[in-house]
C-alpha cells in the first residue's frame, strides 16, 4: 500500500486512510506484532453502538420531477474515534465542507438515469500521515503534497470520470498527474441498479421488490485495523525486502475489526426485517462472515447487481472491495443477541485462522417490538431481475488469457506482483470493443486468492478448474508468459469447482482462486438493457483491471484497458 495517492482513489465513500501521528514527547518503544495485539486486545468488544453512514442527495426536485444537481465534496484531515477507549485517530475523511465531512465518508443516493456531477477538491495537509514507499510509482508530485483521484467503484462512465492513476492531483490543483484533465466528474449513472461505493436506486425495479427500506436497510462497511498507543493508525515502515522496497509489504492485516469506523460495535435492532449492503474495504483481509446463532443470510444482489432469485446461505466469503446486499429476518432470531463472526484465514485462503479478535466482527442486540413499532410489511421477493444470469458464455468477440504472477526474492520475501509480466505503464494489451462480450481465462499462479476488479466493464465467472502440474507450468509461464504455447488446456484438467449461486450475477469483482483457471464473461455494454454505452468510452486515458488487494494493485498487479469503438 505504498502509493497512497492510488489506495486513496480506491476508497470512495466508505473508508478512507487513517493514519500515524507524530507524537510531540519522547519517541515511543519499537511497535511490536504483540503491541499492536495488546492495544486492540484491551478494547471492550460491543461498547460503540454502530455509527449511520450520512446521505447526499445526489438528485434534486422541480415541479414534482427528479432532476440532476451539482455537487462539491472534498477531502480533509480530522480526528475520529474508533473505539470508546481509544484516543483520537487522524484520518483523511470526505464531505461537502470540512465540518460535516465524515468517516467513513457520506453515501451519494442517487437516481438512475439521473446525471450527478461531482467536482472534487483535495484540502489534504502537505505531508501524508502514513508512511509511503518511495520505489513504488504513478503518483508522486515533485512539489510535495498528498496526490489523490476518486473513482467511482462500478459505475458506467467515460474515461474521463474514472479517476485514471495518472490523473491525480494535489491540495488546490497546485499539482496533476499526465492524465488529469478536469476537476468535475459526470457520471451518467447508467448501469443497472446495485450497489457502488456510493449505491444507486432504479424505483421501478426496487420497489416492486419490497425489499427492507428507509431505518432498515444499512450498510455495514467492515475493514481490519491496526491501532497504536496513541489511538493512531499503525503501518508498517519497513518493507518485507526493504532493499528493494523499503515499505512495501504484500498484505496489510490489522488485529482490530472496525465496521463502519468503529471496532467491534453493537446494532440495536427488533424482531423485524433488515437489509444489510455488506463492503469488504479491508487492504487484503477476506471475511467468511457468520451469525452465531445459526441464522441465514437472504442474499439479494453482490456488487453492482441484483441477483435472479434470493439465494439463502449460512455464511458469505466476502474478499476486498466486494458487495453482499442481503436480507436478514430477526424475527426468526431463537437469541436476544447475535454475533456476526468471521472464519476466514489470512492471507486467503491458506493462511491463519482468525484468533479471538479477528474472528468477531459486531453484534446484534434483538430487542422485542414495541407497541408503536410499525409492521414490517417487507418481503425477501422470490424473483429479482431476469438478466442477471449467463448460463452460458454464448457468443464472445475475443478469448483472452490473464496470468496472474508474484516475483520473490532468494530467500522468498515478495518483491512485486504482475499481470500477464507487464507493469501498468506497459503499453495496453487488452483492447475490448465497446459494445462486446468477452471470455476471460484468468490463471492464478500465485499462492493468493485475487479478488480481480474491472473498471467500466461488468462480468460474472462461469467456471474455476484447477490446473495440474502447477510447477512444470508455471515454471513454462515464468520462461515464456504464454498460456498456449504452456499447454493450459492440457493443465486445465483438474477439479472444476462450481460458482455458488448467490455469485451468479454480473460483478465489478471476481475471485481467483491459488493453482486455478477462472472462466469470466466480461461485458462491455449495459448489461441490464444489452446497449452500448451512452458516452465515448474509447476516449483517453482509458480505464483499467486489477487485483484490489491494495497492497498488490500497488506494486503492480494492474494493467491499463482501453476501449475501441
Amino acid at each position: 500500500m505504498a502509493n497512497h495517492a492510488w489506495m486513496l482513489r480506491r476508497v470512495v465513500a466508505a473508508i478512507v486512510v487513517a493514519g500515524v501521528a507524530v507524537s510531540a514527547q519522547a519517541p515511543p518503544p519499537p511497535v511490536t506484532s504483540a503491541l499492536l495485539q495488546q492495544v486492540a486486545g484491551a478494547l471492550q468488544m460491543y461498547v460503540d453502538p454502530l455509527p449511520q453512514m450520512a446521505k447526499i442527495g445526489g438528485y434534486g426536485f422541480q415541479q414534482g420531477r427528479v432532476v440532476p444537481v451539482n455537487l462539491t465534496i472534498g477531502m480533509f484531515q480530522k480526528n475520529w474515534k474508533f473505539h470508546r477507549d481509544l484516543l483520537e485517530t487522524p484520518v483523511f475523511v470526505y464531505g461537502q465542507c470540512a465540518d460535516s465531512a465524515t468517516f467513513p465518508g457520506p453515501t451519494i443516493v442517487a437516481r438512475h438515469d439521473v446525471p450527478l456531477a461531482v467536482t472534487w477538491e483535495n484540502h489534504l495537509p502537505d505531508r501524508h500521515i502514513l508512511p509511503r514507499d518511495p520505489t513504488v510509482p504513478t503518483a508522486i508530485p515533485r512539489n510535495g503534497g498528498v496526490p489523490t483521484v476518486v473513482h467511482l467503484h462500478g459505475s458506467a462512465h467515460p474515461p474521463q470520470a474514472d479517476g485514471s492513476a495518472f490523473a491525480w492531483f494535489t491540495a488546490g490543483f497546485r499539482e496533476t498527474g499526465p492524465a488529469w484533465t478536469q476537476a468535475t466528474y459526470r457520471y451518467p449513472n447508467v448501469q443497472p441498479p446495485g450497489n457502488l461505493w456510493y449505491h444507486d436506486h432504479k424505483p421501478e425495479v426496487d420497489v416492486p421488490m419490497d425489499l427492507p427500506c428507509d431505518d432498515d436497510d444499512l450498510h455495514l462497511v467492515i475493514a481490519d485495523r491496526s491501532f497504536n498507543v496513541d489511538g493512531s493508525l499503525y503501518m508498517n515502515s519497513t518493507g518485507s525486502a526493504p532493499s528493494v522496497h523499503p515499505q512495501w509489504q504484500p498484505e496489510y492485516f490489522g488485529e482490530a475489526i472496525t465496521v463502519n469506523g468503529k471496532a467491534w460495535p453493537f446494532l440495536a435492532v427488533h424482531r423485524r426485517r433488515y437489509r444489510f449492503r455488506i463492503l469488504n474495504a479491508s487492504n487484503a483481509r477476506y471475511f467468511n462472515v457468520s451469525l452465531s446463532n445459526g441464522m441465514p443470510f437472504h442474499v439479494v444482489g453482490s456488487d453492482a447487481s441484483y441477483l435472479a432469485a434470493p439465494v439463502t446461505v449460512s455464511s458469505l466469503l466476502i474478499s476486498p472491495a466486494e458487495i453482499f446486499d442481503v436480507v436478514v429476518d430477526f424475527s426468526m432470531s431463537p437469541t436476544a443477541e447475535v454475533e456476526m463472526l468471521n472464519s476466514a484465514p489470512y492471507q486467503f485462503p491458506t493462511g491463519t485462522a482468525p484468533g479471538p479478535l479477528n474472528g468477531k466482527v459486531m453484534k446484534f442486540v434483538v430487542a422485542p417490538n414495541g407497541p408503536r413499532d410499525p409492521p414490517d410489511n417487507s418481503t425477501v421477493p422470490d424473483r429479482e431481475v431476469p438478466y442477471a444470469n449467463v448460463a452460458s458464455p454464448g457468443p464472445t468477440s475475443e478469448t483472452r488469457y490473464i496470468a496472474m504472477y508474484e516475483y520473490l526474492t532468494p530467500s522468498g520475501q515478495s518483491t512485486h506482483l504482475y499481470t500477464n509480466g507487464l507493469r501498468l505503464e506497459d503499453p495496453v494489451t487488452e483492447t475490448p470493443r465497446s459494445g462486446t462480450t468477452e471470455l476471460w481465462h484468468v490463471i492464478n499462479l500465485t499462492g493468493d486468492n485475487h479478488p480481480l476488479h474491472i473498471h467500466l466493464g461488468m462480468f460474472q465467472a462461469v467456471k474455476m478448474q484447477q490446473l495440474l502440474d502447477l510447477q512444470a507450468f508455471t515454471d513454462c509461464m515464468t520462461q515464456v508468459n504464454d498460456a498456449v504455447r504452456c499447454g493450459v488446456d492440457r493443465h486445465a484438467v483438474g477439479p472444476v469447482v462450481p460458482v455458488p449461486d448467490h455469485e451468479k450475477t454480473w460483478k465489478n469483482v471476481v475471485k481467483v482462486p491459488p493453482g486455478f483457471v477462472t472462466t469470466v464473461v466480461v461485458a462491455f455494454k449495459l448489461v441490464d438493457t444489452n446497449q452500448p454505452y451512452p458516452f465515448d468510452a474509447t476516449a483517453e486515458p482509458g480505464y483499467v483491471y486489477h487485483c484490489h488487494i491494495l497492497d498488490h494493485e500497488d506494486n503492480a498487479m494492474i494493467r491499463p484497458l482501453k476501449l475501441l469503438p
